[in-house]
């Protein structure tokens, strides 16, 4: 896939220092501090994986503004891209760049199998920060040049956690935490040492027509390496 697109969304060039495993990001007075990304890293014990992205205000602070509907409907993201392959968590292979995501989105409620707010109703919880994981293809229409793969359930390949909505997005369950300048999130993925990673702060919006492309990329915060080229390294814990 040609990163180059997402590359021309980035609203700011960043100079960043690239030590080995962690990626390390300046400030940009541009950015809202929530998605202002200053370091990135991800380690794994062999058998669980462990995503950290810390930005330079509080995480999670600044969520979507409801419209009361799911078409038109925006959403707020952590996201780490991978060069994993899709089908490692149950997606069709090769079909795009691998990403983990914490997202919030107070208009629609995505994850069916889960009561994040522990009310006893499982369908009310998109306003609070969950996870995916999600494919993401080149699409020039758009915002930023990238969009939530659009699928078809019951052709293409999707995990069993999926909410069967027409994009591919997985609904695992697991909790991401929000801690101060820092997000992070373990996901039961084993042998990562080495895969290649990047961090962002993005925009999603739903169609507001309904139809494909479904869950757009519309604008990107922040890239911690300023060029989408995945130079962090999964390291083995200590």
């Amino acid at each position: 896939m040609k990163r180059e697109v997402l590359v021309l969304a980035v609203m700011a060039a960043l100079s960043c220092k690239l030590p080995a495993h962690q990626i390390q990001s300046e400030t940009s007075e541009g950015i809202a501090p929530a998605f202002d990304i200053t370091s990135a890293g991800a380690t794994t014990d062999g058998r669980l994986t462990t995503f950290v992205m810390e930005v330079a205000g509080v995480a999670g602070s600044v969520k979507p503004t409801p419209i009361g509907q799911l078409k038109g409907a925006k959403v707020e993201s952590y996201v780490w891209p991978t060069s994993l392959d899709p089908s490692v968590v149950g997606f069709d292979p090769e079909s795009g760049i691998l990403a983990l995501a914490i997202t919030a989105h107070p208009d629609f409620d995505d994850t069916p199998l889960y009561d994040e707010n522990g009310d006893g109703d499982p369908a009310n919880d998109g306003a609070n920060w969950h996870s995916h994981w999600v494919v993401l293809t080149e699409f020039e229409g758009c915002g930023a040049g990238l969009k939530v793969r659009d699928v078809s359930p019951g052709v293409d390949l999707l995990p069993a956690t999926a909410p069967y909505l027409p994009i591919a997005l997985d609904s695992p369950g697991m909790s991401p935490i929000l801690d101060g300048s820092k997000a992070t999130i373990t996901v039961p993925v084993s042998d990562t040492e080495n895969v290649s990673f990047d961090a962002v702060t993005a925009e999603l919006q739903v169609n507001e027509e309904g139809s494909a492309p479904l869950l757009c990329v519309t604008g990107v915060h922040d890239v911690a390496s300023g060029d989408l080229s995945l130079p962090g390294k999964v390291a083995a814990s200590d």
